[in-house]
């Protein structure tokens, strides 16, 4: 029996530590909290991802059939929870406009269709049991709803949820918006972001932003 990666509920991973997949790319601080899965993150939170080790002995699609293969790119500071799935880019082979969806062995190398990157950027929340689909951009600070299923882009900042995920609101005024964009804090030296942890403790935007003014801009 496979044993369980996590002993704990209260246990998250980084996503450094743990993935291996050279087709995941991964950001500082960044952690998956899985434990109610019993699956890997590599191996169940995201799936059909060609580039895990067994895969790589089978087949390579790149030389093999000229595919061109989506990436998953996660940025800094993202938390994704326990059941959450990132489908990728090995279910792209059925197609609705053909007369059958069924993938004919003989016709793989010609039914494969890039969805694109899947892109999780920083600071992003995906909330329990959130199914990705392929090609997704979630925007930085964005979250996402538990149990919902999000198969568009969602904006930075913003909230959504459902199935399809919907918007649900914003979770700053525009201008703290452009002001969070300005500033990109998950991208500044770790003890920079230690010197303000009081204040990414509160709403307090502009008080973030005199911060930066002095202490990262200057």
């Amino acid at each position: 029996m496979k044993q369980h990666q996590f002993s704990h509920w209260s246990e998250t991973k980084y996503l450094k530590d743990i993935v291996t997949n050279p087709m995941i790319e991964v950001g500082e601080y960044s952690y998956y909290s899985g434990y109610y899965d019993n699956l890997d993150f590599e191996d169940g939170c995201v799936r059909y991802l060609w580039g895990d080790e067994q895969s790589r002995k089978l087949f390579n699609p790149s030389e093999d059939y000229g595919w061109h293969l989506d990436k998953l790119s996660i940025g800094n500071y993202v938390c994704i929870a326990s059941g959450v799935i990132i489908l990728m880019g090995g279910n792209h082979n059925h197609h609705p406009e053909w007369i059958t969806v069924y993938p004919f062995v003989d016709q793989i190398a010609n039914s494969y269709e890039s969805k694109g990157d899947t892109i999780i950027a920083s600071d992003a929340w995906i909330g329990m049991n959130a199914m990705i689909m392929p090609g997704v951009k979630i925007g930085e600070g964005a979250i996402v709803a538990a149990g919902s299923v999000v198969v568009k882009d969602v904006p930075a900042y913003t909230i959504v949820g459902g199935n399809p995920a919907k918007v649900i609101k914003q979770r700053f005024t525009d201008q703290e918006i452009e002001k969070l964009k300005e500033m990109r804090w998950f991208d500044w030296k770790r003890e920079k972001i230690e010197q303000a942890t009081s204040i990414f403790s509160s709403s307090s935007i502009d008080q973030l932003y005199d911060f930066y003014l002095k202490e990262i801009k200057k």
